[in-house]
């Protein structure tokens, strides 16, 4: 990692509040939040966000799961991609469609409202914007807030993997990259 780990008894009282509350929250602090924790605000305020769009949000957790590994995909961070394959796949993503994927190959879904948000997701990140038939048929697949809330999942996401690569974050000793 290019930055290191801010040790605990190093760190500020507002550095200490948001690592303690993260590792209430998610179990430990790991991945982009250590570095995060440089800026307690900015932390603040991703933290924030990324907890409503994981979490919170009327974005059913497998299309979720499915935005997610297209984006980390999009992206090249094998970190992000190690972390939600697993989930993906426990979430019911279809490990064809995560080998299809991570191999930048076109996935084959059973349920429209897959393809809608795939089809959504990867024009986004490709095109830096949507068509009108795309987000028409993602509308109708999934909902207008369910749309706006998707958007901000891969806006979110997409941040996440920036800093990911950007600050080369160590990846867990069990992980494998991303094939080229």
């Amino acid at each position: 990692m290019r930055l290191e780990i801010i040790e605990q008894a190093a760190m500020t009282a507002a550095q200490r509040e948001l690592y303690d509350r993260i590792a209430g929250a998610r179990g430990a602090v790991r991945g982009p939040f250590n570095l995060w924790l440089y800026s307690p605000e900015l932390c603040d305020k991703v933290e924030a966000l990324g907890k409503f769009v994981r979490f919170d949000s009327s974005i059913p957790p497998q299309l979720r799961d499915l935005a997610i590994l297209v984006t980390a995909r999009h992206w090249d961070s094998s970190y992000m991609w190690h972390s939600y394959s697993k989930r993906a796949a426990e979430g019911g993503v279809a490990e064809e469609v995560i080998t299809a994927i991570a191999e930048r190959r076109e996935p084959v879904f059973a349920r429209p409202q897959d393809q809608a948000v795939y089809d959504y997701a990867t024009e986004l990140l490709h095109k830096h914007k949507v068509g009108e038939t795309t987000f028409r048929a993602a509308v109708a697949a999934i909902g207008k807030v369910t749309i706006v809330e998707l958007t901000a999942l891969i806006g979110n996401y997409s941040m996440v993997a920036m800093v990911l690569n950007a600050f080369e974050v160590d990846m867990p000793k069990d992980a494998k990259p991303l094939p080229a």
